[in-house]
């Protein structure tokens, strides 16, 4: 080396240069001497970034009362996700942690060496509790020695270059070294190529100091820092090639240490001014600064969040608690695009990357984000829905089409020449349906003027491809809801053909919001012919099914799917003759314990564990439950509704997965555990199916339907949204009464009104009239593993003198249904099951034996007065 640089400064280029140099290629390591030799020599040496400190204590308190706090599963997942970045492990502690596009690093670990105590620990392996509230995460790790907390956070407002941040606790007995190892990544999110791998480089700052992942080229870089960690394993560039972690490690003494919070700080560059390690230096400097102030302002952004939506309360601790949630778990999913951050969209959902570069479904989806629409707007986040719709329709073809998926890294390839982009024909109908529903709930007729092109486009894009005349939207486009189908790619599915029916209705109600009559009066008319047409092309011959889809020559694929259930979605259609359909759903046939298969076991290709042949998601479980509700089987929709509540706690905490196996209770591999969509299926079914809630903000109209499970006497809905204001609904059962109570500001203008028989609406107060015997259902997820064993009820039938349901279960069990008689003064007769002989209250049990036999058996059970 040069004379001129000081033997000190020559020693500290060396080591921290030696670990990168052993991974990079040798023009780089070429190139990097040189330029810091040159830099070096003929500038005067930088002040190194200062030293950082721990944490001074502070107490991380709950954002409100939902909490998730249980003993570790160490196989399953966790998600800690913001609008910047996310973390994504499994529940013995260890995780990848990502600053959107760019995974930082991965396979986190954590190792103990203990004063006097002459054996390493894996504190991975000494996890034991899991405490999930919406703005963090916390494991905790307990050891006789030992109590470690690491607590994790997305926080929102997070600086440039940052995404998320992590913070240890510890408290022990005995002096001890603890290691936290982890692979660096410095991997850009699929499907943008990255660098094979970074090198890391060591800065020294005081007795500590940080990691620089430098990549090939010097605009991007990363950095990474614990204060007063040293680094670990380091080898020289001398050393074989050989790939080790990269690993902190920290001295923690009881006596001087105790109380010390110690941070985990991350930070990304994407220019080469940022990537200058004096940058990224202050940077983490920032982070440890503003620590306390970003997470006591993540705290209080969820605190509003739950304070400000629509809540609901019922005697259902777990349902209200998992609703929650589901609100909870979509907004987590508002991912800002990068590098800009000019936009928020929702994103499909996570789940660890593995190897790969593929979180789950961390970038945006069209139609994944239009179905979860429904729930957004009913919990009054109208800011989202308007983000959401804006980012779509910018991105919308010259032709009209609307995206199927937009990767975060769509702009560092050519991703429209990719198969990607508009792979799917059903984000058009979507569209207009997900933007009626919002106007019906804001009565924002300004957004749908501005956007009226947008929408008009998209309009005649899905009535200009119909290449057999029939009238209906076809998939010649891109795929309805199927990516995959053994008989092969559909013509034309009952799916889309729903989709198109309600699309043209909600084309109608966007029209004559904005004064386009001619086209309000094609697209009502187009909707009454489409509904023609599907009764004509799909019913299948003997009236008991629809067809799954229909090909070019107009012959029909008959496999017994769920699909035809889309129909019922937007409420304003109907298929004639959905009866025998709605009992095959209900029964075993599709409904497993924890949800409904799409695809009936009796197709040859059903496969329980593929994608599309035969799996349960909470997505068509959802659509099921909604339908049930809307042709009157609110106990079935009841029973599917609770399937996706409970799965609120089944694998990823708060969040609900996107398929499990058709046959064993349990999810898939691959599933991602934080799914979108899946989530919003908590939140339609409860509002729309079991509270019957339909909007009309243009006539301050709120209509109300509920089908209360029996066992509930009331139920309260907070800060239902309506147009501009919002009201609290109160529902009580007085005698053979429901009655419904409007509070609040806004309530004073509000009409309410509701589709039940009797319903009468006077002096504030909506009374419907409650039948005299009414039946309920437990409900609780199987145990792991387990085969479908759950009561089915197939079908129920009122009158005004009689309730009769066909029941289906296992041969030779037995089942319960609880009874609630509301007429005091009806005498009651039961057949097909035995009442207990004292039943002077107005609720109670009622066992019901099945015959002997194979499988599945029905029982047809009435109840008359």
């Amino acid at each position: 080396m040069p004379a001129s640089i000081p033997q000190q400064r020559q020693r500290q280029m060396c080591d921290s240069l030696s670990y990168w140099c052993t991974n990079m290629k040798p023009w780089a390591v070429v190139y990097l001497l040189a330029s810091a030799l040159v830099v070096s020599a003929q500038t005067p040496e930088a002040a190194p970034p200062a030293a950082l400190k721990p944490l001074s204590p502070f107490t991380i308190k709950a954002a409100g009362q939902l909490a998730i706090g249980r003993e570790v599963m160490t196989e399953k997942p966790f998600s800690v996700i913001g609008p910047r970045g996310a973390i994504l492990g499994q529940q013995d502690g260890s995780y990848e942690a990502w600053i959107f596009p760019w995974k930082i690093l991965s396979n986190m670990r954590i190792t103990a060496e203990m004063k006097d105590y002459p054996v390493p620990i894996d504190v991975n392996q000494q996890a034991a509790f899991l405490d999930v509230q919406p703005d963090h995460t916390t494991i905790t790790f307990s050891h006789a020695n030992f109590t470690v907390r690491e607590i994790l956070f997305a926080p929102q407002g997070a600086p440039n270059g940052a995404g998320v941040l992590a913070v240890y606790q510890i408290e022990a007995v005995r002096p001890m070294t603890l290691t936290f190892s982890f692979t660096p990544e410095m991997q850009r999110m699929w499907p943008a190529l990255s660098d094979d791998r970074p090198s890391p480089e060591w800065v020294k700052t005081g007795e500590s100091g940080f990691y620089v992942l430098h990549l090939n080229a010097p605009d991007h870089a990363a950095a990474v820092a614990m204060p007063t960690a040293r680094y670990g394993i380091l080898p020289p560039y001398q050393e074989r090639p050989k790939i080790y972690p990269l690993q902190f490690v920290l001295r923690f003494d009881p006596a001087t240490d105790s109380g010390k919070l110690f941070p985990l700080l991350m930070a990304t560059a994407d220019s080469a001014a940022d990537a200058k390690t004096a940058a990224l230096g202050g940077r983490l400097q920032s982070l440890n600064d503003r620590f306390r102030e970003l997470q006591s302002g993540n705290q209080s952004y969820y605190a509003k969040f739950s304070g400000n939506h629509l809540s609901i309360e019922t005697p259902d601790q777990t349902l209200n608690q998992a609703f929650a949630w589901a609100e909870v778990a979509i907004d987590q999913l508002r991912v800002e695009t990068t590098p800009s951050h000019a936009e928020t969209a929702l994103v499909a959902g996570f789940y660890t990357s593995g190897d790969s570069a593929r979180p789950g479904f961390g970038w945006y989806f069209g139609r994944d984000a239009l179905w979860t629409l429904y729930a957004v707007n009913s919990y009054g986040d109208y800011q989202l829905t308007r983000d959401e719709l804006n980012f779509l329709i910018k991105r919308q073809s010259p032709e009209g089409k609307m995206i199927h998926e937009w990767a975060q890294t769509a702009d560092l390839v050519d991703w429209k020449n990719l198969p990607y982009a508009y792979a799917s024909a059903d984000a058009n109908p979507l569209l207009l349906m997900a933007t009626n529903d919002y106007l019906k709930v804001s009565g924002d007729t300004h957004f749908v003027q501005t956007n009226w092109e947008a929408l008009e486009r998209a309009w005649k894009f899905e009535c200009s491809h119909d290449s057999d005349g029939d009238g209906i939207y076809e998939n010649t486009e891109g795929s309805g809801w199927v990516e995959s189908w053994p008989p092969g790619m559909p013509h034309q599915e009952i799916y889309l053909a729903a989709l198109d029916q309600q699309a043209s209705t909600a084309m109608a109600d966007l029209a004559r919001s904005t004064s386009h009559n001619d086209i309000a009066q094609q697209a009502a008319l187009r909707a009454s012919k489409i509904g023609t047409t599907i009764e004509k092309e799909y019913l299948l011959p003997g009236g008991s099914f629809y067809a799954f889809s229909r090909n070019a020559n107009g012959t029909l694929d008959p496999s017994p799917t769920i699909f035809p259930a889309v129909a019922a979605w937007d409420g304003s259609y109907q298929l004639q003759h959905a009866g025998p359909m709605l009992d095959r759903w209900a029964a075993a046939e599709f409904s497993t314990d924890w949800g409904t298969r799409d695809l009936s076991p009796t197709v040859a290709f059903y496969d329980p564990i593929s994608y599309h042949q035969g799996t349960v998601w909470p997505l068509y479980t959802g659509w099921v439950s909604v339908s049930e509700y809307r042709h009157g089987r609110s106990l079935s929709g009841y029973a599917h509704l609770m399937q996706n509540a409970d799965l609120t706690w089944a694998q990823d905490p708060g969040a609900v997965t996107e398929l499990l196996s058709g046959q064993f209770f349990a999810p898939l591999g691959r599933s991602t555990s934080h799914q979108l969509w899946s989530s919003a299926m908590v939140i339609s079914p409860v509002l729309r199916g079991l509270f019957g809630l339909e909007w009309d903000a243009a006539a301050n109209k709120l209509t109300v339907t509920p089908s209360l499970p029996a066992q509930w006497d009331k139920a309260k809905l907070h800060h239902v949204p309506l147009g501009s204001g919002d009201l609290d609904l109160e529902m009580t059962r007085e005698g053979t009464m429901l009655v419904v109570r409007a509070t609040g500001p806004s309530a004073q203008q509000v009409v309410l009104a509701s589709r039940a028989p009797g319903a009468k609406y006077s002096g504030k107060l909506l009374r419907i009239p409650l039948p005299a015997v009414e039946a309920g259902l437990s409900h609780a997820l199987p145990d792991p593993g387990a085969t479908t064993q759950q009561m089915k009820v197939i079908d129920q039938q009122s009158s005004a003198s009689s309730l009769t349901l066909t029941l289906s279960a296992v041969a030779n069990s037995h089942q319960t249904v609880m009874l609630r008689v509301n007429d005091a003064h009806i005498k009651l007769r039961i057949d097909g099951a035995e009442a207990p002989q004292q039943n002077n209250s107005s609720s109670y049990p009622v066992q019901i034996d099945f015959a002997a036999g194979e499988g599945y058996v029905e029982k047809t059970v009435k109840f008359s007065w």
